[in-house]
Parts: structure tokens; sequence; C-alpha cells
């Protein structure tokens, strides 16, 4: 039997703190207050962490780093069945943010967040993986954690959103302090409705990604539709059970345009694509050309090397601690994970491969891929 840790029972009187926190945030946004509150979480420096995780588990040293003070380190420790909690230092956060999550397997695995919550000063993220048609699985993932707090010029933009189940719990929007993002259930389970004022395009451009946050049950989430005009972003959320059933459950969701997925300082290398015609032979660049964006204005390049895998190079943005995202895109129950971690070169990095199931049968399907790298 897994021992739970010693800080996790320590913390449970600190994550009741965190649910009654959370629901004053949500009182004030009923109350109309909404615009107040995020003017005041504006005002506090950004937090954020990402690493990747090994069996174990271990954290890999050489693919983390975070807003805290260098030389500390991203720690993680076993819970049940393929459970992990993972401990980014000195970035805690009484409420608020928003936590993503990728498996990395050669299998049908996919991975949700359960929850997060703050443990000091630092910020604990339970990860829970699965395998289709096998159940809890102990895999490889990479996860990220991240607090935004500033607002920013066009073209550039930021917004996330935090569905705990039944309402919108944590939100960031960096158009303007008035500027309040809403999620609405749609009728059939499982499906929602984003809209993200101040942060429209003339278009498609800029990167999602979505994870499903559920303490309990199976869970993946992934982007069901996405519409852009001047005026704000309107994405389709669509979330399913481990049978891929659709199921209503919380979830993360980040847009970010010319601007990396955590709120990492400018002096960071970041890349993204949209992976929208995955059938396509051989090599192609995603269009229109705003889904996909590279800090270094360098090229980004997508291969598909057989159904349902595919090579995405980035170039000129490697760095020696890093992180990738992957989200699939479409109507159905599929799921995309990281066949293997990521390769840095001199020139560029290569993400082998970018690999989407419908079940346990790899499948071409649509996705989105996000870099960023110190």
């Amino acid at each position: 039997m897994t021992t739970t840790p010693t800080w996790m029972k320590d913390d449970m009187r600190r994550l009741w703190t965190v649910i009654i926190r959370t629901l004053f945030v949500a009182a004030l946004a009923a109350a109309g207050l909404a615009a107040a509150a995020a003017a005041a979480t504006a005002a506090e420096p950004g937090r954020w962490g990402f690493a990747v995780v090994r069996n174990g588990p271990v954290v890999d040293s050489l693919r983390q780093a975070g807003s805290w003070t260098e030389g500390l380190k991203v720690e993680a420790t076993p819970g049940g069945p393929g459970q992990v909690f993972v401990k980014f230092p000195q970035i805690g956060m009484a409420a608020g943010g928003v936590a993503h999550v990728t498996a990395i397997s050669q299998s049908a695995d996919w991975c949700q967040v359960q929850d997060w919550w703050q443990s000091g000063a630092d910020e604990i993220v339970a990860v829970q993986c699965h395998r289709y048609g096998v159940g809890p699985i102990a895999s490889w993932f990479s996860v990220t954690f991240g607090h935004s707090a500033q607002y920013l010029p066009a073209p550039q933009a930021f917004g996330y959103v935090h569905w705990d189940g039944s309402a919108v719990v944590a939100g960031f929007n960096s158009s303007a302090p008035t500027a309040v993002n809403t999620a609405v259930p749609l009728t059939a389970p499982g499906l929602w409705r984003v809209t993200l004022p101040g942060l429209g395009s003339a278009g498609h451009a800029g990167n999602i990604q979505v994870t499903a946050v559920d303490p309990a049950v199976p869970a993946r989430c992934k982007l069901g539709g996405w519409t852009a005009t001047t005026a704000a972003q309107s994405i389709i959320v669509r979330c399913y059970d481990a049978t891929g059933t659709p199921l209503n459950t919380g979830w993360s969701l980040t847009y970010h345009r010319e601007r990396a997925i955590t709120w990492t300082p400018l002096s960071y290398r970041f890349a993204y694509t949209f992976d929208n015609a995955p059938d396509t032979p051989g090599a192609y660049v995603p269009t229109p050309y705003p889904v996909s964006y590279n800090s270094r204005s360098a090229g980004v390049q997508l291969s598909r090397y057989a159904v349902g895998r595919k090579q995405v190079i980035f170039g000129d943005v490697s760095g020696y601690r890093d992180n990738v995202q992957v989200t699939a895109f479409g109507y159905g129950p599929e799921f995309c994970n990281l066949f293997a971690p990521w390769e840095p070169y001199s020139t560029s990095v290569r993400i082998r491969y970018v690999t989407c199931y419908n079940g346990a049968v790899q499948v071409d399907h649509p996705a989105m891929i996000t870099y960023m790298a110190r």
C-alpha cells in the first residue's frame, strides 16, 4: 500500500482553505466584482514552472525550470497507482493559476491533473495517468503550472480558464482588467463554449492547450472547435471518460499568442504550431501562418512518419531546460501524447513524435503543440 507523503497530510487543512477562498472568488464574480479581482491579481508577479517526470518518479534535471530561486529543484512523490504529486518550489498560490500535463509514452496513455494547491511556499500539482483499456499506469509526463500577471499590447495575447466542474474558479485575460473570460456548458454532456474577450484576431492565430482536471474520475479533454473574431476567441472544450463517452468534468484551458504557454521571461525561447492537416504526406507547414509561431523567427516544420505519428521541428529555439505540451483537436474521443521526449539540437528542437489515438489505435488527428525553453 502506498503511503501518503507527510507533507500531503499536513496540507489537508490548507486545501480546505483553498476551497473556501475559491468559493469566495466565485461569489465575487457573481456579484459583478470580477474586474476588481482581476486588477488586484494583475498587480502580482507571475509565477510559473515546468518539469518532466519519469517513472520512479524522477524529475528530469534538464527539463525543469521556474520562477523560483536558482538552485531549487522540482520534486515528485508517488501516490496511488499512476499517481504522482509534483512539488514546484516557491511558487505557491492560495488560489488561481492553471496546470497542464501531457503523457510521454509509446502506448495509448494519457494524463490528467487531479488538483493543485499551495503547500507553504510551494505549489503541489497532483497528476494521474491512465492507459486506454488498462487503467491507472505509471507514465512519463510533461507538466506545467502558471499564474499570469501582466496585460499585453496586441498582437500578443494570453488568457486562461479553470473550470472546476460547475463554475469558472480562476481566470486571466491579458487584454484589460475589465475583460472577463466565460465558460458556458452546452446542451450535450461534456461540452462547453469558452469566450476570451479582447484577445481576438482576424482569423485563427495563436495556440490553445486543454487538460482535464478531475480528482476522482478518469477524464481527458481536448479542443472541440475554434472561432476567431477581432473581438474574441471562442473555443469549444470537449471532455470524455476512459471509454470515450462524453463526460462533465473540470478542465484547464490556456490560449497564448506570441507568448509562451507560461509566463516565462521574454528572454526564453518558445514556439507553437497547429497540426491541422495530419494526413499530409511528407513535410509541410500548417496554414494560416499565424497558427505557427517561432520567437526566434526561424522555421516550423511538420512531417508525417506513420499513421498517427508526426515529427515537429522548431528551428533555433532549443534550450537546456525546456517543455512541450500537446492537445488534440476535433469532434470525437481521440487524444494525443508524446511518443518520446523531444531532442534538442544546436539549430533546432525535434519532437519525435506527437502520436494520436482513437482508443488504442493510432490515427491521424489534428493537434496543437507548444514548446518553451530557457
